[in-house]
């Protein structure tokens, strides 16, 4: 995979990271924090469409890469949901 593919990969996953973190309730990600939070969506979410049997709905191949987009956000909701029940508020 090349400079370009790679990078229009982050972007794509910085996008469905900060979709998921939006859904899920958290607001304050950042740039890097988007990015790594729609790789780990994409995984979390993957592995949840494999354990249920549901097929993969939008991916976008970049450079032999496909990339799951709705899993990604999905995975990403639940994950930022997750982790702010064991986070608890800030008050």
């Amino acid at each position: 995979m090349g400079l370009i593919p790679f990078l229009i990969l982050l972007l794509i996953a910085g996008i469905c990271g900060s979709l998921g973190a939006g859904l899920g309730g958290f607001s304050r990600a950042g740039c890097l924090g988007s990015v790594v939070l729609g790789f780990i969506g994409a995984f979390f979410g993957l592995w949840i469409a494999r354990e249920f049997g549901l097929p993969r709905l939008v991916t976008f191949d970049v450079g032999g890469v496909a990339f799951p987009i709705v899993w990604s956000v999905v995975g990403a909701a639940i994950f930022v949901a997750i982790l702010g029940l064991f986070r608890g508020s800030r008050n």
